[in-house]
This record gives C-alpha cells, structure tokens and sequence, in this order.
C-alpha cells in the first residue's frame, strides 16, 4: 500500500460542501466557539495532554498562515508529519480546507524520499519540525535535492547552526520559521528569514497581541514580581518566559486541556494587570535590538551549575555541531552533596568514532566553564517524540551510574582536556564527597589568587594583599583560567601561577 495521499480541494468545492450541509439543516449544530476535536501535546517534558481546539482556533491558524507565508492559489504541500498532531494535522490542513489547494500526505517521515517525492509532486512548500533538517542534512548528497520546486520551508525546530547550511544545500529561497504550543495563545512566526529567530514581536502592537517575556527566578523558576504584585517584563537581550495574556477571543483565548487541573497550572493571574490571567509557555526566550525573539530553553530544561543557568538547548547545539550534526540531548544531572545540576550529555555516535581531546576543544572554545558538559553518555538509539522531539526525562531519570546505565559513560578530565571512562571506582569518588572537601579547597584558592590577580593588574587596590598559596596540593589547573574574576588579558598573567604546581591532575576537579 502506498505511503502517500493526496488532497486537493478547490475554493468552490468548500462552497459546495456548505451549500449541501445547509441543505440538510446540519450547520446549525456547530457555532464558532464549539470545540472541533482534541490534539495531545507532544510530550516532549512529561506525559502527553489533550488539549482543546476549537473551530474559531483551527480558522485563525488557517487564515494566518496562508496570509503570512503569503500564498498563492496553486501551491503544493508536502506534509510528511504526523497528522494527530498540530503541526502536521492543523496548520496546512485547515489552509487546504479554508483557501483550496493541494496536499502530499506522507504516512511516516522518510528521509531518503523526502526530496524524491517533493520533486515527483511538484511540491511547493515543504513542512518541518524538530529534528527533521537536522535528518536531512546529515543524508548523502542527492540528485533528487536539486530537482526540487520547493520554495518555502515553513515549521518549527530548524536550529540557528544548521540554518544557513540547510537553505544553501537545498535551494530554499525562503523559511518561516514559528514559535507555539499546541494549546497556547503566545504564538510566533519569523517571516523573513532572520537566521535563529523563531518570531518577531514589535511593542507597538502590545495591545493587539499582549504577549510579552517576563523576569524568571532562575532558582525556582516562578515568574518575579514588582512592589504592586504584577510581573515584571524582561529589557532587551534579558532571557525570560514568554507569556501571553487571556482574551475572549481566536487569538488570545486558552482553551487549556480536558483535565482541569493540567489547565490551571498554566494559567498565571495579575500578570500584565491587575484581575487579569495570562498564558505560561514554560519556555524561556530572548529579544534583541530589534524585536526579534530567539528560543533560550524550556523553564524546566536549563538548570544552575556553579552559581550560572545552563541552558541545555545552547549546549546541545554546539555538541551537535562539533560532532557532525549528531542527535544529543542536553541535561542536568544530580551530583550528591554538591550545589545545582552537573552538565551531561547523551549522544547518539559510535563512540570509537570520536576524538574526545578535539571534542573538548570544540566545545570549550564555545561554551563557557560552567556549560561544558561533565558526563557523556552514547546511546544506540535516542529516544522522540511523534513530533520528532527527542525525550531527555529518561536520561535525566536514569543519572550517571555506570551500575545502573548500560550505555557507555565517560566522565570530563579537565587536567588532560579530553574525557575518560566513567567506571566503578571514579563513580564512587564523584560521589562519596571524600575528595570533593579538599577539591573545593583548592577551586577557592585558586579563585583568591585570580581575584588578587586581577586587583594589583588594575591596580583597583594598590597595597592589596597578594595570598600566596604554597600547599603543595594546591593547583591552579588550567580550567581556573575562566575564573569570574579574570579577564582575558590576564592569562599570561596568571600561566606562572598555573605552572608553579602541577599536582590537582584528578579528573573530579571541576566537582567544585
């Protein structure tokens, strides 16, 4: 049987199709407001929830789209996404319904066919979502990608550092990227191509559209409030959770899910004003300069690792790409009697194929100390959603114990720059806390002498004392380079204090 369907439908035959249900009195039954079916979450964080779409919502997302990716009444839509879902049983579909055209409807989505078939229907826009470029740009180079009508992409998921390579290899002369949840009413779209944004939102249309990111404790993850108990909104360039506010209406309504209680905790009160509900996204984003808005993490996602948020998507982009664009999933993992989440990373590579000193290069160069990931974990197969989301609850669930993972786990050596077998033995000192007293003795000597350092370089107090630390296990291992209080220019600086011991070559030294 074959995997593909076709739909196609005219403008007239939407007419039609009313004229005979008016016919036999069955339009009556349905109003604007009623609900037209349930669409579960992906699941990406936890279980997947029912959430209510209703007739006014599946007509606003058809109209948007097609006015936004500025459609023209012949196009091609090449859907190969799971249909129980919004993004491939919503968005276009109701395009289809609403405005006529065509649809290419592939039952699972295949990779190697995926330009084939695009080419073979004359297909004009291609849909996305999560992983799937990632998928596509790792297949070899095909005939059948440079035969193609295909001119816009339009989706959710196409990560900033594959952006670029994707539209070049493909010939994509446009991409539209969007930003919502399946049930929320904080949508985004970034129509113009802006290379990692997923939407634009000029303040001068808050009243229009009030959605806004607001200040986050990064602890607790609760949205803060100001001295009148309303939430506080995020400046330019300050990460926050996007959240939009509750409105009768197609565009700013939250329908929620079937379960009550799932509904209510995602509704926040007094948020832009007081007697008002607002919509909670869980996620965190950014908005530059210019208004555009930039994916950061999910609330529950990023973690606190030495006194700094993580953010997981951050890491897995540049591991992903110092690896060839392999599939990984970012997390923090619990580490006994030591403050915040330890960085760790599950990847899905043959770990004989990787050259762990190279990676650690990579990833040090663009990531800061705190973000290099301390655990590695390679697993033969990772775990996604049906939006072709990967899943990371699991892996965060499961930790880094060699007894109880089976996958190979490796374990960061800063002191060598490059990452080593995690077994029994180191296992158990990481978590016993016997080293770990005398390491973080050693991480704040180092950090005084930075600090004293970097006083008498500025000369910011001339008769400060200089503390020098002659315990001979005292060693200011080259990761110390980093230290908050030292500048860049310092370093040379500070490469006579590193060489003066040698002795903290122990691979749990970033324990700090």
């Amino acid at each position: 049987m074959s995997k593909l369907r076709i739909l196609r439908m005219r403008s007239e035959d939407q007419i039609g199709v009313l004229l005979k249900l008016g016919n036999k009195g069955r339009l009556s039954t349905s109003t604007y407001g009623d609900k037209l079916l349930y669409i579960y979450t992906s699941g990406t964080t936890g279980i997947n929830k029912a959430a209510i779409i209703r007739h006014s919502k599946c007509l606003f997302a058809g109209a948007a789209t097609q006015y936004f990716s500025r459609l023209g009444d012949s196009e091609v839509i090449y859907n190969p996404l799971p249909m129980y879902h919004a993004a491939g049983g919503l968005i276009f579909v109701s395009v289809i319904f609403i405005f006529g055209g065509s649809m290419i409807i592939r039952k699972t989505f295949s990779t190697s066919n995926y330009w084939k078939e695009a080419a073979k229907h004359k297909a004009t826009v291609g849909q996305y979502i999560g992983e799937i470029c990632r998928y596509l740009l790792n297949q070899p180079v095909r005939e059948a990608e440079q035969q193609h009508c295909i001119k816009l992409m339009f989706g959710n998921g196409l990560r900033s550092h594959i952006w670029k390579e994707f539209q070049e290899r493909f010939r994509i002369k446009n991409i539209i990227e969007f930003y919502g949840a399946t049930e929320g009413n904080a949508n985004l779209l970034n129509i113009v191509g802006k290379v990692g944004a997923v939407g634009f939102l000029p303040r001068v249309c808050d009243r229009l559209y009030p959605v806004s990111l607001f200040k986050v404790d990064p602890d607790s993850r609760e949205v803060l409030r100001n001295d009148k108990g309303l939430c506080i909104r995020c400046k330019t360039g300050e990460p926050g959770e996007l959240i939009g506010k509750i409105i009768n209406n197609p565009i700013n309504s939250f329908d929620g899910y079937v379960n009550q209680n799932e509904t209510n905790k995602k509704i926040i009160r007094n948020c832009f004003e007081k007697g008002d509900m607002a919509f909670l996204s869980g996620d965190i984003l950014v908005m530059d300069e210019e208004g555009y808005i930039f994916f950061v993490d999910r609330a529950g996602e990023s973690f606190r690792w030495r006194g700094e948020n993580v953010s997981t998507y951050e890491v897995e982009n540049i591991v992903s790409t110092a690896l060839g664009h392999v599939s990984c999933v970012a997390y923090g993992v619990e580490v006994q009697n030591v403050e915040g989440r330890a960085g760790m990373v599950a990847i899905q590579v043959d770990p004989k194929n990787v050259d762990f000193y190279e990676l650690y290069q990579n990833v040090s160069k663009r990531l800061p100390s705190y973000a290099i990931p301390l655990f590695l974990r390679f697993s033969k197969q990772m775990e996604e959603t049906g939006t072709y989301k990967l899943k990371k609850v699991t892996y965060q669930k499961e930790g880094f114990n060699p007894e109880e993972v089976h996958d190979e786990l490796l374990f960061l050596d800063a002191k060598q720059k490059t990452y080593i077998p995690l077994n029994k033995e180191l296992y158990s000192g990481i978590v016993t806390g016997n080293l770990r007293k005398r390491l973080r003795n050693i991480a704040d000597n180092v950090d005084r002498k930075a600090q004293n350092l970097y006083l008498n370089h500025t000369q910011a107090t001339p008769n400060a004392k200089y503390v020098d630390y002659e315990d001979e296990e005292t060693d200011c291992s080259s990761e110390y380079l980093k230290s908050r209080y030292l500048s860049q220019d310092l370093k040379d600086v500070v490469d006579g204090v590193i060489c003066r011991n040698s002795s903290f070559a122990h691979p749990e030294n970033i324990l700090q």
